[in-house]
């Protein structure tokens, strides 16, 4: 134990001595981190003391210097300003919430995601975000439906141009499944199905997602039987039963030019 408030002495299996800073606000207790000096995590507990007492402190005020971290600092200023501690970097606002992946990057989330965030923290690797959802990386698009082959303008899209808002109403679905598009014939919406084999082909043109979908699934079957090793994702089809997928599964035309094809 230090003489320093808020200080306290613990050691390393090495046997290397550290400190480890903590405060208590509202009955909360609350890690602020390790530190190699008594000083360093003397100064870390008084400025969260500040950060939690003195509103002049607001987020964008960080100094990239400070012995904080900029996760404990919007955790901290949450925690004042809405009186409600978040283990992330989470701010609250009226309707919606940000995220706060780094001092650029911020992410905007509806309130009924708070509950998701507040328990998983949000990864950025390779330009893809992420979260640890039971041991597996799963991408954050993967709450909206979107696939992780999903290419942003022509499977979905920001409806307002911001990539950084993710609020459900925001995002809009183009397409839903693999090997479909959606485009637009004399104002009306219609969904070509493609399979890639060498090259693109056209399995066909078809008035619903659902019906280029299974369509796109008919002609993966269809190649597997002509002895194609390569391995096609297929489309998970939920929204229907098995009745009727059968039914539109046999109703489906593919290309003659897919039926014709030899390996």
């Amino acid at each position: 134990m230090s003489s320093l408030p808020g200080v306290f002495k613990a050691v390393k299996k090495n046997g290397e001595v550290y400190y480890r800073a903590s405060i208590t606000y509202k009955n909360k207790h609350i890690s602020l981190g390790s530190f190699p000096s008594q000083g360093w995590a003397n100064e870390a507990y008084l400025i969260a003391g500040k950060l939690l007492h003195d509103t002049r402190y607001d987020i964008e005020g960080y100094d990239s210097n400070q012995i904080l971290t900029f996760e404990k600092w919007v955790i901290l200023i949450n925690l004042r300003d809405n009186g409600i501690y978040f283990k992330n970097p989470i701010y609250l606002k009226s309707r919606y919430f940000i995220y706060y992946i780094n001092r650029k990057i911020l992410l905007k989330f509806d309130i009924d995601d708070l509950f998701y965030y507040a328990n998983h923290k949000i990864m950025k690797r390779g330009g893809h975000l992420f979260v640890s959802d039971y041991g597996m990386q799963v991408t954050i698009l993967s709450r909206y439906g979107i696939k992780n082959y999903a290419i942003p303008g022509r499977d979905y899209r920001f409806a307002n141009g911001d990539s950084s808002d993710y609020r459900y109403s925001n995002i809009e679905i183009i397409n839903r499944y693999h090997g479909v598009t959606k485009c637009f014939r004399k104002g009306l919406p219609i969904y070509t199905a493609k399979i890639h084999i060498n090259g693109d082909y056209i399995i066909g043109r078809y008035k619903t997602d659902i019906e280029a979908a299974i369509a796109y699934n008919k002609a993966v079957r269809l190649m597997r039987e002509k002895g194609m090793a390569k391995d096609f994702p297929e489309n998970y089809i939920g929204e229907i039963d098995e009745i009727e997928y059968a039914r539109i599964y046999h109703a489906v035309r593919i290309s003659e030019k897919l039926r014709n094809y030899t390996l």
